[in-house]
């Protein structure tokens, strides 16, 4: 039988952060400079700068706080905020393997979370394995 390494086209990660540091959440700078540290931390290739806009509340469920996004040539790592939730959420999402552990634990660290949850699904299980055209 012959062994496919890695089938799939690649790895979505989709993190919370809860009891998260307000100061750090609210923070131009450090939402930037996390987008643009963890791209070099994964080895990923950056097509823009990291892009972060301040986005307000909406409604009772929705402060506002800060999303930010970085495309990436192996696809996106993107943040968001909710300042007065001490709330994150992050995606990493990439077509290249990369250390799921390590991404973690930086954006864990990065925001002073102590209850961090996570999924990790597999994309694009049919991806073929040759060009159709």
């Amino acid at each position: 039988m012959k062994k496919v390494e890695n089938p799939a086209f690649g790895l979505h990660l989709m993190l919370e952060a809860y009891n998260c540091d307000p100061k750090r959440l609210n923070n131009f700078k450090v939402i930037y400079k996390a987008l643009s540290r963890l791209t070099k931390l994964l080895k990923m290739h950056s097509l823009t700068k990291p892009y972060v806009v301040l986005a307000e509340g909406n409604n009772k469920r929705d402060p506002g706080g800060w999303s930010g996004f970085i495309i990436i040539q192996e696809s996106h790592i993107s943040i968001h905020t909710f300042v007065k939730r001490h709330f994150l959420t992050a995606d990493v999402y990439s077509c290249k393997e990369f250390d799921t552990k390590l991404a973690i634990n930086y954006l864990k660290k990065k925001f002073k979370s102590k209850d961090i949850e996570f999924q990790i699904a597999v994309r694009g299980k049919k991806y073929p394995e040759k060009n159709l055209s």
